[in-house]
């Protein structure tokens, strides 16, 4: 169902992705194709009466469809993290991440200073390279298409992130001022958006659909701000060569976009040059997916109702290759690609990510290192004080000064609540402590304030928004009220 303000939740996001070829088709084709298919027995497996499709297929699917899925998936795969690296099998978990994988074709390896990627390696430079692929085809469409398109109401969610940066990064330095551990800086700066969409989601119309936007729009602003953090502050020694390589690759993806060369395979190879170019540069290969999923076509390649009627008794092979080929390109390539990889970042790659990352040793002497650790100090309060006053304070001074409004129907302790909710920095905060620290103990000590002030900002969030009310929903109480005396 679309919005009245024109946005779409990620799950409306993948419906409108299926559905809007539809809609180039002239009225009256779609209900003529679906009669002649036939009765509803001829239906898939998934919509059969098996046993195996009705006890454990649909509910999966269901499951799968909900808004707080991503984040359920990535709770759970970090709790069996922290069980697992507690358990008496914790040496497993650890030899498992740190397997070396050899991956390479003749002269080109795949090493971290001489050495073979490990395969917590493996997940954090190249399956993360996919996440932040999506994350930019998100950009885009935001920019495009969605709440950010338009720059007067971008400047609310713009003012919220920048808040929610700046603050929590002086808060961790005002506990780590200078040594290794002041690198640590940018990891409180995050918001993870499939943890706080799932904490969002569990209450349910208490939360209304403009704060949604809100609360999305401003961790699109964040992912920004994360990426120009992670490409500029944590590069290291830069090999100039590469650099040319990756400048070149990036250029000729451009050209061939602008000549409308929507081949997929030659960008899935240019992608990989990109990324492996970016591996060797010293410039974190994440990038190489943000770059490629903002320079990804956004406008259809076929316009609204350019689609004749498709005769589907009549067609062949050919014919059905060719209504194939317009139903695709009625829709932009990245809103097909963020459909397709949508459910792949948020169902396997970030739990895995979760799973590989998340598992640190919790014994009193580590929570008693913990709690007198500036690092684990500053994440905790940078994630949970920092973004409730950055947020929420830049939110409150923009509407007064006149540069927006607030989200319809919110009120401060909406902001508020919402902005303890942008304290849930959990995958970006993680990915960035790895970045920042080479030290373990300091990895941990980062893990440790992250996960408590997850929890603890999630808990102080929906506290806050439990019993609030809208502004236009106590004006009408109020009214009432009035009305009765």
């Amino acid at each position: 169902m679309s919005r009245s303000d024109g946005y779409l939740c990620p799950s409306e996001h993948r419906m409108a992705a299926v559905v809007a070829p539809l809609r180039t088709i002239p009225e009256g084709v779609v209900e003529a194709t679906m009669a002649s298919l036939g009765p509803a027995s001829t239906g898939t497996w998934l919509s059969s009466n098996r046993p195996l499709a009705r006890t454990i297929g649909r509910p999966v699917m269901q499951f799968l469809g909900i808004e707080a899925a991503g984040g359920i998936l990535l709770m759970a795969a970090t709790v069996v993290a922290l069980v697992w690296a507690n358990s008496p099998w914790s040496g497993g978990y650890h030899d498992l991440w740190h397997t070396e994988v050899h991956l390479g074709i003749g002269d080109l390896r795949l090493e971290h200073d001489g050495h073979p990627l490990t395969l917590v390696q493996l997940v954090n430079d190249a399956l993360m390279a996919v996440f932040f692929f999506v994350v930019g085809l998100e950009i885009k469409r935001e920019m495009n298409d969605g709440h950010l398109r338009d720059r007067r109401a971008a400047l609310l969610p713009a003012a919220a992130a920048l808040g929610g940066m700046v603050v929590p990064a002086l808060i961790f330095f005002a506990f780590n001022p200078s040594g290794d551990a002041s690198a640590g800086w940018g990891i409180p700066m995050a918001t993870d958006i499939a943890f706080a969409v799932g904490v969002l989601s569990l209450l349910g119309d208490r939360v209304s659909t403009s704060l949604k936007v809100f609360l999305l729009s401003l961790a699109i602003v964040d992912d920004i701000g994360a990426i120009i953090v992670i490409a500029v502050f944590y590069t290291s020694d830069l090999a100039g060569k590469w650099l040319v390589l990756a400048a070149a690759t990036t250029l000729a993806v451009v050209v061939l976009t602008r000549f409308r060369v929507w081949y997929t395979p030659l960008y899935i190879l240019l992608g990989s040059v990109l990324w492996y170019a970016m591996f060797r540069s010293g410039v974190h290969p994440t990038i190489a997916g943000v770059v490629m999923g903002l320079l990804a076509p956004a406008g259809a390649l076929i316009r609204s109702g350019e689609v004749a009627p498709i005769d589907v008794g009549a067609l062949d092979a050919d014919g059905l290759r060719a209504a194939k080929f317009l139903m695709n390109e009625s829709v932009s390539v990245a809103a097909r690609l963020e459909h397709r990889l949508h459910p792949v970042t948020g169902f396997v790659i970030i739990p895995i990510f979760a799973l590989a990352n998340a598992g640190i040793e919790i014994s009193r002497d580590s929570l008693g290192d913990a709690l007198a650790s500036g690092v684990t100090l500053g994440v905790t309060l940078g994630l949970v004080v920092g973004k409730v006053l950055g947020v929420g304070l830049f939110t409150i001074g923009a509407v007064r000064l006149g540069i927006s409004a607030l989200p319809s129907g919110a009120t401060v302790r909406h902001i508020l609540g919402v902005s303890a909710i942008a304290g849930i920095g959990f995958t970006v905060s993680l990915f960035v402590t790895g970045l920042a620290f080479d030290d373990p103990v300091m990895q941990d000590e980062s893990k440790m304030g992250i996960l408590v002030a997850s929890a603890l900002a999630a808990v102080v969030g929906v506290a806050i928004l439990f019993g609030a009310r809208s502004a236009d929903s106590a004006g009408s109480a109020d009214e009432t009220a009035e009305s009765r005396g």
